[in-house]
């Protein structure tokens, strides 16, 4: 996953505890590790998208 914020690529299993504090609890949010921004879980497609447009970036960057 990575946070929409700073970038930072991490696993979902890596995500701080969202809930502390929280009145919901079960909301499904994931903490970013790096910036404590809080997000919902990528889906498999966006998360296919987002590699894929990453890759035309790096296929682009090596081309200049």
């Amino acid at each position: 996953m990575k946070c929409k914020i700073c970038g930072h690529v991490f696993d979902e299993s890596e995500k701080s505890s969202a809930c502390q504090g929280c009145l919901i609890h079960n909301c499904n949010m994931i903490r970013c590790p790096n910036c404590g921004f809080e997000q919902l879980p990528e889906s498999k497609t966006e998360s296919k998208v987002v590699k894929f447009i990453s890759t035309l970036f790096e296929h682009s960057d090596k081309k200049n």
